[in-house]
C-alpha cells in the first residue's frame, strides 16, 4: 500500500484555521492531519473545487475529456445536468455520459433531467418521462433532479411536474431550480415545492429574495451567461447559501480556467478565504451529498496545492490520493468512446429560408452579450445590424423557421451550430441566404457540429456525439473552436462568444424573444408570436 505525505499550510474551512501541517494518505483517504511547527513547503493545501451546475455537453467534450482539462484548474467534481444529450438521445444519452465518466477518477454527480423536452413548443429528439426519472434514480450516480425549468408548471401544480417532484422526494434527491426573474410570492410558492437552488439570478435583489425563500444561489460565470459582478456580494452576506457554477463553458474557456478563476477574483476583492472556499467546495459537497473529501481525517483525499491565497495558482490536484494534475499538465489519459447520435435531416436550399419583403415591419430578437435573456424591437426590413436567423429541425424533414436578430454584428458570412438549447436543432445566422445555406448544410453533412462561412469557404468543427460533443483530444477541440471563433469575429461579430450566444437564441425558457423550429416564441407570455409586427 502506497503512503503519501503532503506538507504545507493547511486551509481548514470547517474550523476557519490556517496552520502548518502534513497530510498522510493511504488507500485514497486521509488517515492523519498533523499540525507542525513549520510548514515543510510553501504551498497551501485547500479543498478541491466543485462546479455546482454545468452542462458538460457545452464544452463540446465528453465527460472523461472534460475532467481531463478541468483537473488542471483544481476542479475535482462537478454537479452535471445531462439534459442536452437527453434532449437528443433520451435515457440512452444519459447512460452514455455515465459510461464516459466512469473512465476517470473524477466525481461527476449527474442529475435526472426534469424537462425533456424543455417545452412543447419545439421538436426534441427524445422524451424523458416520470417513469424514466424513477428508473434513473435507481443508479446512485444520479444524485438529484435536474433544473426544473417548467416553473409555470410548478406554480400551477401541473400533474406531470408534481409527479416528478414527488419521485425526487421519495428517492431522497434534492431538486435544482431554474426560475429567471421569479420574485415574491411566486418565488416562495416555487421554493415550497422543494426547489432548493437557482442559478438564473441576474440581480442581487432577485438572489436575496430567493435566499429569503430558503433557496441556495449559484453564482454563474460561464462562456455566455456571466452574473458574478452582480452577485458576488452574496459571498459576504450569505456565505452558507452560495455556490459557484459555470452552467455552460465552451472548450476555449475551459483551457484557460474554471472555478479557480472565481476563487481568484473573489480573493482579489478581499472576501474571506474561508467563505470563498466554502462556496467553491464545501457548500456543493454538502448540498448534493457528494463523496468528495473536504480535508478531514477519514475523508477521500481530494485536495489542491496552490501557490498562495491571492493568485491561487494550482500547483497540484489530488483525487482519491492520486495526483491527477501538476503545474497545468493533466495526468489523466485521453479515452476514446464510440459516438451516439440522433440526426435525420437532408440538406436545405435557399427556397427553404425565404424571408420577408422589403419594407415589412418585423419583430427582431435583440441579443445581449454575456446574457441569455434577449429583448425585442420592431424594424422595417432591411435594417442596419439586422440579420436573418433560422432554425432547422434536425430530427425530420420539417419546414425551416425564419426570424431576425440583431447585435451579432456580422458584416459578411454566416455561422451555424447543432448546439441549440435545449432541443439542439440546427441554428444559423448570416448576411446572405446563400451563406446561411452553406453553413447549415456543412453541419448537416457532418451530422452535427459548428460551422462558419467566409470568403475562403466553409470551416467546420465536427461534433459526432449527439451533435454536441467531439471524440477528439480536448486541447485539439479547443484549438479548432478558437479558430472558428476567430473567423466569426473577423467577419464582424463583436460578441465575446458568438457560437455560445447563437446557441441560446433557441432557448425558449429564457425570455424575451427566441426562435424554435416551430416559429418565433415570446418567452414572457409563453406562446408563439408572429414575425411580422402588427
Amino acid at each position: 500500500m502506497t503512503t503519501h505525505r503532503i506538507g504545507g499550510t493547511i486551509v481548514d474551512v470547517h474550523t476557519r484555521r490556517l496552520y502548518p501541517g502534513i497530510i498522510t494518505i493511504e488507500a485514497g483517504r486521509i488517515i492523519q492531519i498533523e499540525e507542525v511547527a513549520q510548514a515543510p513547503s510553501s504551498g497551501y493545501i485547500v479543498p478541491g473545487l466543485v462546479d455546482a451546475h454545468v452542462h458538460i455537453e457545452s464544452s463540446m467534450l465528453v465527460p472523461s475529456e472534460f475532467a481531463r482539462l478541468a483537473v488542471t484548474h483544481g476542479t475535482v467534481a462537478t454537479v452535471s445536468d445531462p439534459h442536452e444529450i437527453g434532449n437528443v438521445c433520451g435515457v440512452d444519452g444519459v447512460r452514455y455520459m455515465l459510461a464516459s465518466a466512469s473512465h476517470v477518477p473524477f466525481t461527476i454527480a449527474f442529475g435526472a433531467p426534469s424537462c425533456v423536452p424543455a417545452t412543447t413548443f419545439e421538436t426534441a429528439g427524445a422524451q424523458i418521462t416520470a417513469a424514466d426519472i424513477r428508473m434513473l434514480f435507481e443508479d446512485d450516480r444520479i444524485r438529484y433532479l435536474s433544473e426544473m425549468m417548467n416553473w409555470p408548471g410548478v406554480l400551477h401544480e401541473d400533474p406531470i411536474v408534481m409527479e416528478k417532484l414527488a419521485i425526487a422526494r421519495a428517492c431522497g434527491r434534492v431538486v435544482d431550480g431554474h426560475a429567471p426573474g421569479l420574485r415574491g410570492d411566486d418565488a416562495r410558492r416555487y421554493a415550497a415545492h422543494g426547489i432548493s437552488t437557482d442559478h438564473e439570478c441576474f440581480t442581487l435583489e432577485e438572489a436575496l429574495d430567493k435566499i429569503a425563500c430558503g433557496m441556495k444561489i449559484l453564482i454563474r460565470e460561464g462562456s455566455a451567461a456571466r452574473n458574478y459582478d452582480a452577485l458576488h456580494p452574496l459571498l459576504g452576506m450569505h456565505p452558507h447559501m452560495v455556490m459557484f457554477c459555470s452552467d455552460d463553458m465552451h472548450p476555449d474557456s475551459l483551457v484557460v480556467g474554471h472555478i479557480n478563476l472565481l476563487v481568484h477574483r473573489s480573493l482579489e476583492r478581499g472576501y474571506d478565504v474561508f467563505d470563498v472556499l466554502r462556496a467553491a467546495s464545501v457548500n456543493p459537497i454538502e448540498h448534493y451529498g457528494l463523496p468528495t473529501g473536504m480535508l478531514r481525517i477519514g475523508d477521500r483525499a481530494d485536495f489542491l496545492v496552490v501557490d498562495d491565497l491571492s493568485t491561487f495558482r494550482v500547483i497540484e490536484t489530488w483525487i482519491e490520493g492520486r495526483c491527477v494534475a501538476r503545474s497545468g499538465e493533466s495526468l489523466l489519459e485521453h479515452v476514446v468512446q464510440e459516438p451516439i447520435n440522433h440526426f435525420n435531416r437532408q440538406p436545405i436550399d435557399m427556397a427553404d429560408i425565404a424571408g420577408h419583403a422589403i419594407g415589412t415591419v418585423v419583430r427582431v430578437i435583440v441579443a445581449h452579450d454575456g446574457q441569455l435573456i434577449t429583448s425585442e424591437r420592431h424594424v422595417a426590413l432591411p435594417a442596419n445590424d439586422v440579420l436573418k436567423l433560422v432554425v432547422v429541425n434536425r430530427y425530420s424533414q420539417q419546414p425551416v423557421a425564419v426570424a431576425y436578430v440583431s447585435s451579432f454584428g456580422l458584416a459578411r458570412g454566416a455561422i451555424a451550430s447543432s448546439v441549440a438549447h435545449d432541443s439542439h436543432n440546427i441554428i444559423a445566422v448570416g448576411c446572405t441566404d446563400e451563406e446561411i445555406v452553406h453553413a447549415v448544410n456543412a453541419v448537416i453533412n457532418a451530422r452535427g457540429g459548428i460551422s462558419v462561412v467566409d470568403e475562403h469557404g466553409v470551416h467546420v468543427l465536427e461534433l459526432p456525439v449527439a451533435g454536441l460533443m467531439s471524440t477528439l483530444d480536448g486541447y485539439a477541440v479547443a484549438r479548432r473552436y478558437t479558430e472558428l471563433d476567430a473567423i466569426a469575429k473577423h467577419l464582424g461579430s463583436s460578441l465575446r462568444a458568438p457560437f455560445m450566444t447563437l446557441s441560446f437564441m433557441a432557448l425558449l425558457v429564457i425570455p424575451q424573444l427566441k426562435l424554435s423550429d416551430k416559429g418565433l416564441f415570446d418567452g414572457e407570455r409563453f406562446e408563439f408570436t408572429s414575425v411580422v409586427a402588427s
